[in-house]
Order: structure tokens, then C-alpha cells, then sequence
């Protein structure tokens, strides 16, 4: 029998397990006939990436997830990977190169995919690590990653099979553009902040008369690109206007005034300026009336070549500039301040500008139908379900889906145009020759969202699209878990996806969290400085002090605050449990041999009972995934039930000459230590696993071993009911003496009164240690003397200590007043339920039954402590 360390380390003990279930392919999962599947594929991690508290926290979800179901006989598969993760790989490369002087052009576009696969190598694995430091028990023997080979392919297939049907289109459309990362970015990838800005309000001369159109912007750069002005058609102040034009300042050209339902009658002067290259809803104006497009900003979002004065200023330079203009020229109306909701790039913030643009695009209805309709008939869950509300909204009112970006490292863009002919060929082969004519292609330049190929995760990842063995038996996935910032970016996309590609959900439940907060409340952010690294924790509290840390107190879909209290609490927890496993172990003799124990004492079917029924709810929490009161559950009992109370009651029999009684006290001690350590493995697999292996009689690991099942034999609930009424007496004892000072080794004589004598006569024993009385005596009504008397009630007993001469008379009297003020808040409390009809006729039978007992309880309580009162007086 290994003994354990007097302290215990993780640092010496979590890599060291880990490459023992490495090695020893405890986390590889293999088909089994006999098995139920259950799979989870993890968000795949940029390869930029570094391990983060949201990291953290969404692995440490799944892999208490993963364990359970291992341990519950499923062949329980968790299959990793990594995000090529192309803008923000990208412009990581071109970061370090601009440190060496050195463009994308420079290079050229395949020594750049050269450095690019290099910079994979070398930083691809390193979360990876940090995932393995974490305790994550994925298969990794099946790591994959978006552009491997297998999920290349089927990246292929699925843009040639939706270009086929006419589900993918290229054409020029307002789309979302980056001017710092020079690239298209979808609508899902732009996030809204409120940023102060002005109305301009704007004069524009109508043609032939003295009058003007009075309209307001924000973006006064822009009307360099206005080709008409509207209003709407049945706005009877603009009905004479109809078919004229108007005179666009400084640009002095002649633009159409148009009408068009778009325009809101209600809101300012009810006039917009069209500028059908910079604004969605102004190019599809543009399109109803045929109006000419002209784009006004470059790509990195300075003014063209055409717009005169202005060409090659920044769209903030020229604003000023213009806005002076127009105020030198009496155009400028008026300014107004107004607070701006402001799109934004998701990877660098910056504001991104709508842009009309020849991209690659995915029509969205056809396919979000069917995807809203699995959620909408159960065939997948949102946990908690309300986040269905936020994929509602996004799915039913989805727009086509840009899917280009003017990027090279990512999935080329499967389409070849021909130097020839033109003619446009998509292939999910290679091609050099026009199929029509014969003559040179040449291939598209552009890249996809990476967002195209992570959609695809849940399937391609196990082999489709080829119909592998692993894909009939792995696919459906289970659960995904995910924040819920990506329900848009990536969610509804595997949902439609693998509803197109497989004509099956790709999993049946999506398990959100929140986002790990600061101890604040506040986001985590570099600019706030209080950013946690995950590593730091691991290296000075160890692996599973984070993770219990990350999943106590949470709650599907809420964010939660992580602060160093609470962590440090956690290693506590894992020293306890260390500290009271030590002990278990060192009254151990070494031939010894765990099984049933002999004989059972009322003490001990309780710590059954309890287990039992620990069992069962933590496992039912479990499947609802309540992940955070499952783990509450299984401290609880560690903590207060099997340390604090029933390895202090079996010191009582462990140096019992009677050898039987001290060995069933030990039998139960391992029982009782293996099951809380199954219990709570998945939660902290580290600390569990050190103590497991080293018990006599025990397996190799824990990875593999059953999980606990509630039996009903093992149901002792009258013995547990009795127990915990000698429990309440020693603890209410305690607290009396603690209250009135009395040192532990003062000891007195104990009269209980009470008409259930039997738990408290089969407790002596633990009365006598515990509530440290020399000498215990019964009685159904105590007739004694009451003055010098002190009186400790509880619901099942009331017990007399006569030890006035211990304690202080004023302060009793205190303690008295204060147990009697509380006891008659709660009767307050519990006869407002009673009195409320609306409750008593409408809660449950039970619920109201438990209510009146408490009721019955408490007026007798009140009643014993009213006696204790007068008997001091």
C-alpha cells in the first residue's frame, strides 16, 4: 500500500498522471456494439491562441461532461482540433513580418502560405499543451484541424455542392468591410458599440429654383458617392418635386430626386441622400430606380482618385475638410449631436465600412428554414433555454452570407475563371484548363470565412464526406457546449449545416455558459489590466482547484466572477480531502483487504444513506446539466458529512479491542472515500486519482471505473431520520457551550427529554464524545431540579446540562432571548404561509404538509425554550 505525502503537491503529481492516461490511451475511444456513443467535438481554439479564462472554463465543462459519460459505460468520445483561424492568424503573420520590413506582396502569395504553415508548426500545439495541463481527457490520437486534409475536402464538396444548386452566387453586394484588416467580414463578425457622433444637416439645392432639401447624415464623406436624394411618394410636402433634381454641394452635379416607400416619413425631414456604394439599404434604393454606383473609399478607407480636393485623405480627415466646405458654401443646415450605434470589426475594432463590393455570398433562407425547425420541434435544446430566443431573432432575420475574404491563408475559393472564354468553373479538383474551351484558368484569390469550415466541424471532423464507420456510429454529436457570444457565428451555422450536408441535426443539445467575470463583475480585457491566466492559477493552486473553482456557483448561460478567495478555497477543499484520505490510510493495516463490512451501526447506514442519495442527485444534476450543484453536492458531503462528521465518529471504533468493529469502521471509510472520490473525478480528476491508486483493493485509474448507481437497499432512512436527531442535539450542545465559553474538557452529567429515546440511547456513545457529557440519562418529562440548570432544545428532544456553575448567567440569558427572537420570526414566517389561502389551496400536498410539521415544530420549540427562560429567572 503506497502512502501518500504529508502535503500534497500538484505540481508533482497532475503532468505525471496525465502521461499515464496518455500513454496508457485511456481517453481513446473506439466503436463498441455494446456501448451507447456519446460525443462531444470542442470548439476548435484558434491556433493563435493562448489559454484563457472562457477557455478554461468551456473545457473544464466539457470534460466533467466526458468523464461522467465514460464512467456511465458509454463509449464517450471527445474529439479535439484547432481554428486555421484566418484573419486573426493573418494578421498575426503580417505583424511579425512588418518587424522585418517585409510585405505580403514582398513575399508573394506561396512563400507567405510557407511562413504561414510554419507559424502553425511552431504555435499550433502550444494551446493544445495548455488544454493537456488543464486535465482534458480528449482522444487526442484524433486531433484534426480546419484545413487537414480530410476537412479540406470536405470544404470542397460543400461549396461545389451549394454552388451546383444555386445556393452559392458571386456577385456585387453592400458588405461589411475592414479598412485595417482589408478584408470583407460577415454580419455575424461585427459588433455594435454607441459612439458619439453629430447629424449634419445638409442643404441641397433643387435644380431651377430657389429652394432647397434640408436632409441629415452621419457620414458626411460619403456624399461624394450620392447619386439621388428620395422621399417618399405620398409625402404631400415633396408631391411637387416629383421627377426633379437636385444640385449635390461641391461635387456641383446634378443628382434625380426619387421616391421610394423606404423613406421614413416621420423621422427628420423625411429626405435621405442615396449613396448606393455605402449604405445596404441605399443600394437597394439604387437598384429599384437604376441608379449609378460610385465608391468613394479605397479599401484601407481613404478617398479615390475621383473625389477631386479630397483624393487620398483618410474618411475622417476628409469629413473635416468636407464639413468645412459645405459650411464655407451655406450648406451646412445645422449640427446635432447624436449617439451612434457604430459597427465594428469582431478581431480589431476597428469601425468597418459598408461597401458595396464583388464578393462571394451563401443564400441564407432556404437553408435557415429547416435549421429553425429543429430547434422549434425539440430536436435540438438550448440549455437554458431562453438562448433560443437569440437564434430565433438571428435565424429569422438572416441575411445571404458573405463568404469571401481577401485574405491568403484560409481555404482558397474552389472557382477558376478562364483567361479565355470567362467562363466561370467551380471544382473540387484542381483545374489549369477551361473545361469549355481548353485554355488557361486561373484560380480565384480570395479565401473563405473561416467561420465556412468550423461549420462543418461536427461532421467533418469524423470523416465525413466519406461514410466512415466512426460517422455512423459517433454522428449525431451530444452536446455542444459554447458561450453564448458564438450562437450566431458558429452554432446556427453547424445546425444549418449539418441539417444540408447529413439530413441530421449535428447534435441534440447546445449547453451555454457565461463569461468568466473578475471579481468586479467586470469583463476581462487587456485595456483593464485584469485579464487572469489560467496557467498562473494551474502553477500555484494546481489543475483542479481552477476547475472546481470554474464550475462551483455556476449556472447554465450566466456569467460568474472569479476571484483569488475563491480559488484558494478550492485548494483547501483538495488539502482536506487529501488530509482526511491520510488519515483513512494510516489506520490501514498493511494486509488489509476492503469489502462489506460486518456489522453496521445506526452511524453508519446513515453515511450509506447519504451517499446513496448523493448519488442519485448528483447524477440527476448531472443530466440536466447543473453542473455547478453537482459539484456543491458531492463538497458538501466530502467536506461536512464524511470529514467533519463520520471519520470523527469512526475514531470511536478504530482502536476498538473488539477487532470486527474496528475493521467494518475501516471497510466503511474506504467504501464511502472510493465512491465520493468517483463522485467527484470528473470534477477534480487529478487530486481524485493520486488518492484512488494508492487505496488497497483499488484499479489503475479512475478514468475508466464505474460511476456510482443509487441502490435502494442501500436506503436506511429511519436509521438516518434517527442519527441526525442525536446529530442536531451534539450540535446544538456545541453550540451552547461554544456560546457560553465552556472549555471541552469540562464535562457534565446530560438528562435528554424526550418521547423517541431509542436514537439517543444507540448514541451515548457519540453524545458522550462529542457533546462531551460523562454520564447520559433519559426521561419522557423532566421533573428535576431547573434552576442551575442550563437547557439546549432541539425539534426531537430537550436536553438538561447542569453546568450553571460553568458559565456566565447574563450571557445564557442572552443566548436564550436571541434562539427565542429567531424561533419566533420563523413561526412568523411559516404562519403567513398558512394564512395565505391562495398558497395552501394552490402548493403541493407535500410542500404544505412540510410547512405545517415546521409549524408544529417550531411552537413546541418556542414553547421548551420559553421553560428554559423562566427556569433562569
Amino acid at each position: 500500500m503506497r502512502q501518500l505525502d504529508k502535503i500534497y503537491d500538484p505540481g508533482s503529481v497532475e503532468d505525471r498522471l496525465y502521461s499515464k492516461w496518455v500513454d496508457s490511451g485511456y481517453f481513446h475511444t473506439q466503436r463498441d456494439p455494446e456501448k451507447k456513443p456519446y460525443t462531444i467535438v470542442m470548439p476548435p481554439p484558434n491556433i493563435t491562441g493562448q489559454l484563457h479564462m472562457g477557455h478554461a472554463m468551456d473545457e473544464t465543462w466539457q470534460d466533467i461532461l466526458i468523464r461522467y459519460k465514460r464512467m456511465q459505460g458509454y463509449a464517450a468520445l471527445w474529439v479535439p482540433g484547432t481554428d486555421h483561424a484566418s484573419i486573426a492568424t493573418e494578421a498575426k503573420i503580417v505583424a511579425k513580418m512588418k518587424e522585418e520590413g517585409l510585405t505580403k506582396q514582398d513575399l508573394g502569395r506561396e512563400k507567405f502560405l510557407e511562413r504561414a504553415w510554419d507559424w502553425k508548426k511552431q504555435y499550433g500545439g502550444r494551446i493544445v499543451e495548455q488544454l493537456k495541463k488543464l486535465g482534458c481527457s480528449c482522444d487526442w490520437k484524433r486531433e484534426r484541424f480546419t484545413m487537414d486534409e480530410g476537412c479540406s475536402r470536405a470544404v470542397l464538396k460543400v461549396f461545389k455542392k451549394l454552388y451546383d444548386e444555386g445556393l452559392i452566387y458571386r456577385g456585387e453586394r453592400i458588405i461589411n468591410w475592414c479598412p485595417h484588416c482589408k478584408t470583407s467580414i460577415s454580419d455575424a463578425e461585427v459588433e455594435y458599440e454607441d459612439q458619439q457622433s453629430f447629424f449634419w444637416h445638409l442643404k441641397y439645392p433643387i435644380v431651377g429654383t430657389d429652394e432647397y432639401l434640408e436632409l441629415a447624415t452621419t457620414r458626411p464623406e460619403t456624399m461624394l458617392g450620392d447619386t439621388a436624394v428620395a422621399v417618399h411618394p405620398d409625402d404631400e410636402r415633396y408631391r411637387h418635386l416629383h421627377g426633379k433634381k437636385v444640385i449635390l454641394p461641391l461635387v456641383n452635379k446634378e443628382i434625380p430626386i426619387v421616391c421610394d416607400e423606404y423613406v421614413d416619413m416621420e423621422f427628420g425631414t423625411g429626405v435621405v441622400k442615396i449613396t448606393p456604394a455605402h449604405d445596404p439599404n441605399d443600394f437597394e434604393v439604387g437598384r429599384r430606380h437604376n441608379l449609378p454606383i460610385i465608391k468613394v473609399l479605397t479599401d484601407d478607407a481613404h478617398m479615390t482618385d475621383d473625389c477631386g480636393k479630397y483624393a487620398g485623405m483618410d474618411r475622417y480627415e476628409a469629413r473635416k475638410a468636407i464639413v468645412a466646405d459645405l459650411e464655407a458654401g451655406g450648406y451646412l443646415a445645422s449640427i446635432e449631436p447624436h449617439p451612434h450605434n457604430v459597427g465594428t470589426c469582431y478581431r480589431c475594432g476597428t469601425t468597418v465600412e459598408p461597401m458595396v463590393s464583388k464578393q462571394w455570398f451563401v443564400k441564407m433562407v432556404p437553408l435557415a428554414g429547416p435549421a429553425i425547425e429543429a430547434v422549434r420541434d425539440g430536436r435540438i435544446k438550448f440549455v437554458p433555454e431562453r438562448f433560443d430566443k437569440n437564434y430565433y431573432f438571428w435565424m429569422e432575420n438572416t441575411r445571404d452570407w458573405c463568404i469571401s475574404r481577401q485574405l491568403w491563408w484560409g481555404h482558397r475559393i474552389p472557382a477558376y475563371y478562364c483567361d479565355d472564354c470567362g467562363e466561370i468553373t467551380v471544382s473540387a479538383e484542381p483545374l489549369t484548363v477551361c473545361p469549355k474551351c481548353g485554355k488557361p484558368v486561373h484560380q480565384d484569390e480570395d479565401t473563405l470565412d473561416t467561420w465556412f469550415s468550423s461549420a462543418l466541424w461536427p461532421f467533418s471532423t469524423l470523416g465525413w464526406p466519406e461514410e466512415t464507420e466512426d460517422l455512423k456510429y459517433f454522428y449525431p454529436t451530444n452536446t455542444l457546449v459554447t458561450g453564448y457570444d458564438i450562437i450566431t457565428f458558429w452554432v446556427s451555422r453547424m445546425i444549418f449545416s449539418g441539417l444540408t450536408y447529413t439530413d441530421q441535426v449535428p447534435f441534440n443539445t447546445v449547453l451555454i455558459h457565461g463569461l468568466v467575470r473578475d471579481a468586479q463583475g467586470r469583463k476581462m480585457s487587456k485595456s483593464l489590466g485584469n485579464g487572469i491566466d489560467p496557467l498562473e492559477v494551474i502553477k500555484d493552486y494546481g489543475a483542479d482547484a481552477l476547475r472546481l473553482t470554474l464550475v462551483l456557483g455556476s449556472t447554465p448561460g450566466n456569467d460568474m466572477r472569479f476571484s483569488d478567495e475563491k480559488v484558494k478555497a478550492s485548494r483547501n477543499f483538495a488539502n482536506k480531502l487529501w488530509n482526511a484520505a491520510r488519515f483513512v490510510m494510516m489506520n490501514l493495516p498493511e494486509d488489509f483487504q476492503p469489502g462489506d463490512p460486518a456489522t453496521l451501526t445506526m452511524a453508519d447506514k446513515w453515511i450509506l444513506s447519504r451517499f446513496n442519495t448523493l448519488v442519485k442527485n448528483v447524477s440527476e444534476n448531472l443530466d440536466k446539466f447543473e453542473l455547478g450543484l453537482a459539484a456543491q453536492k458531492v463538497q458538501d458531503f466530502i467536506w461536512d458529512v464524511y470529514c467533519d462528521w463520520y471519520i470523527e465518529i469512526a475514531k470511536l471504533r478504530l482502536n476498538s479491542e473488539d477487532e470486527q468493529e474496528a475493521d467494518s469502521a475501516r471497510k466503511l471509510l474506504v467504501s464511502i472515500l472510493v465512491g465520493a472520490l468517483k463522485l467527484l473525478h470528473p470534477f477534480m480528476p487529478f487530486i481524485t486519482e493520486e488518492i484512488y491508486t494508492a487505496l488497497p483493493g483499488t484499479g489503475e485509474t479512475l478514468v475508466t471505473e464505474s460511476w456510482p448507481v443509487y441502490d435502494e437497499a442501500q436506503c436506511y432512512a429511519a436509521e438516518e431520520q434517527s442519527f441526525e436527531k442525536v446529530m442536531d442535539l451534539i450540535k446544538a450542545v456545541r453550540a451552547v457551550r461554544n456560546d457560553m465559553g465552556v472549555h471541552p474538557t469540562k464535562r457534565t452529567t446530560m438528562i435528554i427529554e424526550t418521547t423517541d429515546a431509542a436514537p439517543f440511547e444507540a448514541g451515548k456513545s457519540y453524545l458522550a464524545k462529542f457533546a462531551f457529557a460523562n454520564e447520559v440519562h433519559f426521561t419522557p418529562a423532566y421533573e428535576g431540579e431547573t434552576k442551575g440548570v442550563v437547557q439546549v432544545v432541539t425539534h426531537a428532544a430537550r436536553a438538561f446540562i447542569p453546568m450553571m456553575e460553568l458559565i456566565d448567567r447574563e450571557k445564557e440569558l442572552a443566548r436564550l432571548n436571541k434562539e427565542k427572537a429567531q424561533c419566533e420570526k420563523d413561526l412568523a414566517s411559516l404562519q403567513a404561509k398558512l394564512s395565505n389561502e391562495g398558497f395552501v389551496s394552490k402548493a403541493p400536498e407535500k410542500v404544505v404538509n412540510d410547512i405545517r410539521a415546521k409549524h408544529a415544530a417550531a411552537v413546541d420549540k418556542l414553547a421548551k425554550i420559553e421553560e428554559s427562560l423562566k427556569a433562569l429567572a
